[in-house]
């Protein structure tokens, strides 16, 4: 019991420094100054504005209330552990039930400390993650769909929701390409250490003598961004083209042209989406990953002016792998920018990636 005690108040210590370098009690005057602004009468009035405080007071809310719902179990736990040493209980079941409730207390706080990484501009927006086979043939087309899986899986454990914009389809197997959007309180955040090139080594499914095959698809992650971005879309720069959704092997889906490609011709950018049934809706989601491209790419070229562009952000190349995935002999998944490995690769291609997004995440902030 001395020893959860002690563990307890190391615990609290760390939490104690963290909050105060993250200055979480000011978060409290920034809630009470938000929630005084939506109580004015002419609130609503000017509904882009009224959106966009809503949205900051969610979030600076529900942080909040995270780091002090922490606090509060952490001192009830050490009233607990005092009232334990005072009374010299001997039940060991109300003892098992105080250790249980610390290991508990230590991953809520990891979780914290872990969100903590995530403040950068568009950390808590939602992300569009688009997925494209690469060098490696069939084998490529078919580590890209179990990167789809991978990704679909890892949103299900963190209870984000998803849905396919586009898909295009191996002719033999797997995806050429596929684009996501997913949803969910900090996606892009977590996600975009995930951005780059990912190689696999494996002995070929697809090959008649299963020769070793190594193939590669490159992952692109991008903030979804709000409507009002500010990038001017020209008409006369656009070309936009309607076509019949197709699905594996070629067959139509759709008895419309309901799925649409958008060409940015300045930039050379083509965007599809042919995932909803409207074409109006298809048409919305093209643009607006479109923006968000653009908006990217004028990023990337600032910070390149500017000099401060790291290796991570570069533009992914063939070659310039930042995870590998082998699956033979002793069988091993490593991500190369953080040296993170994990050789139950089964669980990783289920989904279970966030050992890696931590690890990129502190050696980001290292």
């Amino acid at each position: 019991m001395n020893n959860i005690k002690e563990n307890l108040r190391v615990l609290y210590d760390k939490f104690k420094v963290l909050k105060a370098s993250l200055k979480i009690d000011s978060l409290k005057n920034k809630e009470i100054k938000l929630k005084a602004e939506i109580v004015e009468p002419d609130f609503w009035q000017d509904q882009k504005r009224a959106i966009e405080i809503s949205r900051r007071l969610e979030k600076i809310s529900q942080k909040y209330k995270a780091w002090q719902n922490l606090e509060s179990e952490i001192l009830e736990l050490k009233a607990l552990l005092d009232l334990e040493e005072k009374e010299k209980s001997n039940d060991h079941a109300w003892d098992r039930e105080l250790s249980s409730k610390y290991e508990s207390l230590e991953k809520a706080f990891s979780a914290l400390e872990l969100s903590s990484l995530l403040n950068a501009p568009n950390d808590s927006s939602n992300a569009i993650l688009a997925i494209h086979a690469g060098v490696g043939g069939v084998d490529a087309q078919d580590f890209a769909q179990m990167l789809e899986r991978l990704y679909a899986r890892f949103c299900e454990r963190e209870g984000y929701s998803w849905q396919v914009l586009d898909k295009n389809y191996g002719n033999e197997a797997g995806i050429k390409s596929v684009t996501l959007e997913i949803k969910g309180n900090f996606a892009y955040g977590y996600l975009k250490g995930e951005n780059g090139v990912h190689r696999l080594l494996r002995n070929s499914p697809f090959n008649a003598d299963n020769l070793r095959q190594t193939s590669f698809a490159l992952v692109e992650v991008i903030p979804e961004r709000e409507e009002d971005v500010d990038i001017e879309l020209k008409e006369e720069d656009l070309r936009i083209d309607v076509f019949r959704s197709s699905g594996p092997g070629g067959q139509s889906v759709n008895t419309t042209d309901s799925a649409v490609r958008i060409t940015h011709i300045p930039s050379g950018l083509v965007i599809s989406c042919q995932s909803e049934r409207s074409q109006h809706q298809n048409k919305e989601n093209a643009f607006k990953i479109l923006k968000a491209r653009l908006l990217k790419q004028k990023e990337l070229e600032r910070a390149e002016r500017e000099n401060n562009l790291k290796g991570e952000i570069k533009q992914a190349e063939w070659g310039r792998q930042i995870r590998s995935y082998f699956l033979y002999g002793n069988k091993l998944v490593k991500d190369h920018r953080t040296d993170y490995e994990e050789t139950n690769v089964d669980a990783v291609l289920d989904g279970n990636i966030k050992p890696f997004i931590e690890a990129y995440l502190r050696y980001f902030k290292e």
